[in-house]
């Protein structure tokens, strides 16, 4: 049964990513992308939801109507940890996170939602890595939740079809290690992915569910060529 989801993030290079997959992909009917920008993009599928605060629109009156009725979430927000202290760095991954999953849950139980979180992520949260404990927090609270929540934990993404990183730093540095991919791939397969596996894993996620719940690098590229 075709299949409306909510994708938020959409302008990151993860998203982009997944974007692309899911204009492409005849399991997904719709996609309402949910952000601060608009995307430039157009696209029969394609409808999007621009607000300044994602936080709090997901408390403003109006929103149940607009996210409520669909079939998965994928959530590819995120920022890099370096340069910020703990409790801004958790506002921003698990708070927001959670602002977003609290009410879906509520709206759509039931509903299968993807977070993008990271390969070494702490699930015991006493770790001595800041965003690794941060990270596992916000996977268990999204764990507990009345989702069928999944935590995509990639290792190196290798961007794929033109996608760029919004960082330029990042974007430098995908200019030198694109070369080098091939022979990554092969050295360390269970360690580097695509933005084109990741989207195609979530929804094939989405669709029909996997084993398990928390998915390592090799789970998502397992998932992606079963297509």
């Amino acid at each position: 049964m075709p299949m409306k989801v909510i994708l938020f993030g959409a302008t990151g290079m993860v998203g982009q990513g997944v974007l692309r997959e899911c204009l492409r992909d005849d399991r997904v009917e719709s996609v309402l992308a949910v952000g601060r920008t608009p995307l430039g993009v157009t696209h029969p599928k394609l409808s999007e939801l621009v607000h300044p605060d994602l936080a709090a629109l997901m408390s403003e009156p109006g929103t149940q109507d607009r996210l409520a009725g669909y079939d998965a979430c994928f959530f590819c927000l995120g920022v890099s940890s370096a340069g910020m202290d703990e409790a801004a760095y958790r506002t921003i991954t698990h708070d927001l996170t959670l602002a977003v999953a609290r009410p879906l849950s509520t709206w759509n139980p039931g509903s299968t939602f993807v977070y993008v979180s990271g390969q070494g992520t702490d699930s015991t949260e006493r770790g001595r890595i800041k965003w690794a404990r941060v990270k596992g927090e916000t996977e268990n609270d999204l764990l507990a939740l009345d989702l069928d929540a999944y935590m995509f934990r990639p290792g190196y993404i290798q961007p794929l079809h033109g996608i760029t990183s919004k960082t330029r730093l990042y974007r430098a540095a995908y200019v030198v290690t694109k070369p080098l991919y091939p022979a990554l791939k092969r050295l360390a397969p269970n360690h580097v992915t695509t933005t084109e596996h990741l989207g195609r894993a979530m929804i094939a996620v989405a669709a029909e569910g996997a084993r398990v719940h928390v998915l390592e690098t090799k789970d998502i590229n397992s998932t992606a060529a079963c297509l």
